[in-house]
């Protein structure tokens, strides 16, 4: 053994090997055979059965498996004990791939890298799979069983059901999903599968929709974006088959229900029809009258729910809606060090919503006559008003039947409303404004950088990712002080411990970010994020505290598990959370979020206008989530071009990756990048999904028929 080998405790055959791929395993405790003559003899001189692993250096939830299972010495053990393993690379060797592959979709219905076989000694496959995690794990309705178990289960039917195996070897498959369900049933109860859960919540938020005027009850109304976020997300499980058909005749769609909502609040008062954001709320059902206030957090949450419905639908207005808020954001609510402000009042001078309202006079004397005509009649403009005599403006007419009836097309209808908002802006930026409260709040600001960054991601905004990359500067260098991140900001101090919320929203914004800007520096800090909330606030029994161990003593703990205004920490800390394990493959991060999940079952069917942000967790954590990686030069067209194919979709059960080739810090610091080469020298995007890598694709019309 040489002076190198012996540095490690456990060097086996695949040392000798020349695959990049099979050397990664050389030091794994598993007595691993590359596949030849050797590993078949042994098998069929000892009799036992192989165990056969096919995976390429390139392939994220290989490694994943490696170091989960093959580097347990008491997997390893079992291994070594029971079977004969072969390891295979599939690239040096496509015909064993090629087999096996069909074999196990066949037995499964899906293939994919890692690929575990279990064949007979001379090599006839009886079981197959792809990825095992380490233990016994739920997704969905169903239970994956664990590698150990597997091993155990197939040694045990190889020595007492031999004929069995040999005469119908799906069974094994089957005996296998069986004791996974029943052991499901037995540590989960027989409450209602969670699936279920999500299909009957979409039920009761149809149920509560307001057909009239869009929205969820009466008045006064409130802009439930997490759970219209549900909503466009049930739409997109229909719209690819994922879950079944509605479950009445009379159902109405989920799209609907969203757009007829975002529409009704984009044309209401509780819009700001001439500065862009969102008012708090309506004081009646239709979105007239808003409470006039607006709050950092609300604009947040609304310009993300625009943002995504506008990727779905393609519908320019919402668009819109989203641009022209962040630019309010921008103008309005940025500190020069780049922190978000809070809130600006409803009132001015001593009058609520005096700022926002317009009689017919002051318009007709500061617009053009044929200008004044139009704009009245679109945005409700009337002598009596809606709102104490003035006018609150509001869209009461669409485009096209407002352009016919002025004897006009809808370009010059537009042209003339854009001068007259102009127009009017001016006007009322010459106005007393409303008092601000300059404040800034880590999480409130953690939401907001979320939309910006996302923004910039999918509406190509270079502006609003240098927003972003400001805010996120500022809160870390700012608000984390000795290690500890603080809650507020306000002159010139940083003060007050952070609560769950302020981790969990910051992790979650910092995440947005690396995924528009892929700088490595955010996912780092998301991650230490977590990580440092974990030790601060988790409760080992699920889910965490809203207050740290290192919080004063209160007569109780608090801990807030229903989304109101703004999510719960609890919601958004078990997003990230399942985020986070797709990004690194570690477990722990998974196994916290089910276990929160699973105490929720019962009550967010129950109440899913409370639980929106945590039914969005729940989809994604009950999804067949996407893991995409680009590997390219940044500034490239080719890597672009991938880049771009994915960003003009609304993946919601994704997670991307991006970086150049060799870009050993980044590999690091994000598993799901590692090992992923060009392919020809080309830019490659790479997507995994269920546990299985597909092979890489270099056009954008091969990644739109993975995506």
């Amino acid at each position: 053994m040489s002076e190198s080998q012996s540095s490690y405790k456990h060097t086996n055959r695949l040392i000798n090997e020349t695959s990049p791929y099979l050397l990664q395993h050389a030091h794994n405790p598993v007595d691993w055979y590359p596949w030849g003559e050797d590993a078949l003899t042994k098998a069929r001189q000892e009799d036992k059965p192989i165990l056969l692993s096919v995976g390429y250096s390139a392939c994220h939830w290989c490694h994943v498996m490696e170091r989960e299972s093959f580097e347990n010495e008491q997997i390893a053990a079992l291994m070594n004990m029971h079977f004969v393993s072969v390891k295979v690379d599939r690239e040096e060797r496509p015909d064993i791939d090629a087999i096996y592959m069909q074999a196990v979709q066949a037995m499964t219905g899906q293939g994919g890298w890692p690929m575990t076989m279990f064949l007979m000694p001379d090599g006839r496959p009886f079981y197959g799979g792809t990825y095992f995690p380490p233990q016994d794990r739920r997704y969905g309705q169903q239970v994956m069983p664990g590698f150990p178990r597997v091993l155990m289960s197939i040694a045990d039917a190889f020595a007492h059901q031999r004929a069995e195996l040999e005469e119908q070897a799906t069974q094994v498959a089957e005996h296998l999903n069986r004791r996974g369900s029943a052991l499901m049933q037995r540590e989960m109860g027989t409450g209602a599968p969670m699936l279920d859960n999500l299909l009957r919540a979409e039920q009761q938020l149809i149920e509560d929709f307001d057909a009239r005027y869009g929205g969820f009850g009466g008045a006064p109304k409130f802009p439930n974006t997490m759970a219209l976020e549900f909503l466009l997300r049930m739409h997109l499980h229909r719209q690819a088959g994922q879950v079944g058909a509605a479950q009445s005749p009379n159902q109405l769609e989920a799209l609907t229900v969203v757009e007829s909502s975002l529409q009704h609040m984009a044309s209401g008062g509780i819009y700001d029809q001439l500065g862009g954001g969102f008012h708090r709320y309506s004081v009646d059902a239709k979105w007239l009258v808003p409470h006039f206030e607006k709050m950092l957090y609300d604009n947040a949450l609304l310009s993300q729910l625009y943002l995504h419905a506008y990727l779905v639908t393609g519908n320019e207005l919402y668009r819109r809606v989203v641009e022209e808020t962040l630019d309010y954001v921008v103008r309005e609510m940025t500190s020069p060090e780049g922190g978000f402000y809070s809130t600006q009042d409803a009132d001015s001078e001593g009058e609520e919503g005096k700022f926002f309202l317009w009689s017919q006079e002051e318009i007709e004397r500061a617009l053009p006559p044929e200008d004044a005509a139009l704009f009245m009649a679109y945005y409700g403009v009337s002598r009596h008003g809606n709102f104490e005599g003035k006018n609150i403006l509001n869209r009461v007419q669409e485009e096209q039947t407002a352009a016919q009836q002025a004897g006009i097309d809808v370009a010059t209808l537009r042209s003339s409303l854009a001068r007259s908002r102009d127009t009017l802006f001016g006007l009322r930026e010459q106005r007393v404004k409303p008092a601000r409260d300059e404040k800034v709040l880590t999480s409130w600001n953690g939401l907001m950088l979320r939309s910006f960054a996302e923004a910039a991601r999918h509406l190509k905004r270079s502006d609003y990712l240098q927003v972003a990359e400001k805010n996120a500067s500022f809160l870390l260098d700012t608000l984390r002080q000795h290690g500890r991140l603080l809650r507020t900001f306000k002159d010139g101090r940083a003060r007050l411990q952070g609560y769950l919320e302020d981790y969990a929203f910051l992790a979650d914004g910092l995440l947005a970010l690396y995924e528009a800007s892929f700088e490595t520096r955010w996912f780092r800090e998301a991650r230490a994020l977590m990580d440092q909330a974990i030790q601060l606030f988790a409760d080992e029994q699920g889910g965490f505290f809203d207050t740290g161990t290192d919080h004063e003593a209160l007569i109780s703990r608090p801990r807030d598990i229903m989304d109101n205004a703004t999510p719960a920490g609890n919601s958004v800390a078990t997003d990230v959370l399942l985020r986070l394990a797709a990004f690194t493959g570690e477990d722990g991060y998974r196994q916290r979020a089910d276990r929160y999940l699973g105490t929720l079952a019962d009550i967010m069917v129950q109440h899913p206008q409370a639980f929106g942000q945590v039914l969005c967790a729940l989809d994604f954590a009950l999804s067949p989530v996407k893991e995409l990686v680009v590997i390219g030069e940044s500034q490239s067209t080719e890597t672009q071009a991938l880049l771009d194919c994915i960003n003009a979709r609304y993946l919601p059960q994704s997670v991307l990756a991006c970086t150049v080739p060799e870009d050993q810090q980044a590999s690091a610091a994000i598993p799901l990048l590692a090992d992923r080469p060009l392919k020809e020298q080309h830019a490659a995007a790479y997507v995994c999904q269920n546990f299985a890598c597909q092979a890489p694709v270099t056009t954008p019309e091969e990644l739109v028929a993975l995506l």
